[in-house]
């Protein structure tokens, strides 16, 4: 048994999440870096008070603060339902319970919220989605971050928006860093070794990590 979703989840996660799902290191967070599909994260927020550089990118900013907090509620109680159905699919180191999953997602929201409508001014939240990032100039970004949306929603996405998707992170960025490379049923996406075997043919150096964080 496994998640069961009909569109991608607006979750968002933390600085401290962020930097253990992509292995940050202080010297990462000094460059220029582009979060693709950030979703209600409050990663940009917390980066902007530290003083660091980020742009977020989703198609959730065409809507309003308060639209995106209602699109959150609506999902995250079937969502947390059924992570306490399946109480053998998850561990709970990072996150303590569904409770306090749910809890620390709630934390990320109103963090987003409250920095949301400024960011947006100042372009640090920007409309855009994969498998083209519209508007944005080759190499702008240093480092590209994708978090649970790529390999995540396989079911959702073929193998060739997965290949155009990450060509295109590469366009706009020197290196990129994709996490999960699990889908929602917590099989490793059978779309890992397509684009790798893609990256590779192409020049690229491509390396799998294991990284401080697990949930599934």
């Amino acid at each position: 048994m496994s998640i069961k979703v009909e569109s991608v989840v607006p979750f968002g996660r933390s600085l401290d999440e962020y930097q253990k799902v992509f292995n940050l290191s202080e010297g990462d967070l000094t460059k220029r870096i582009l979060g693709v599909g950030d979703g209600p994260a409050s990663f940009n927020a917390e980066m902007m008070q530290r003083g660091y550089s980020i742009t977020s990118l989703d198609p959730l900013y065409k809507f309003s603060a308060e639209e995106i907090e209602r699109q959150f509620y609506g999902v995250v109680d079937g969502i947390i339902q059924q992570v306490k159905s399946m109480p053998d699919n998850w561990v709970w180191t990072y996150h303590k319970s569904p409770d306090d999953l749910r809890e620390n997602r709630e934390k990320s929201l109103k963090r987003f919220v409250g920095d949301y409508e400024l960011g947006k001014r100042q372009g640090r939240y920007r409309i855009g989605e994969l498998p083209h990032l519209r508007g944005i100039e080759d190499k702008s970004y240093d480092l590209a971050l994708c978090s649970h949306f790529l390999f995540l929603y396989s079911d959702h996405f073929d193998c060739e928006f997965h290949q155009a998707a990450i060509q295109e992170m590469l366009r706009v960025a020197t290196e990129i860093r994709v996490f999960p490379l699990l889908t929602l049923g917590r099989k490793k996406s059978v779309y890992v070794e397509p684009v790798i075997q893609m990256l590779q043919s192409n020049d690229f150096d491509v390396t799998i990590q294991k990284v401080a964080y697990e949930l599934q």
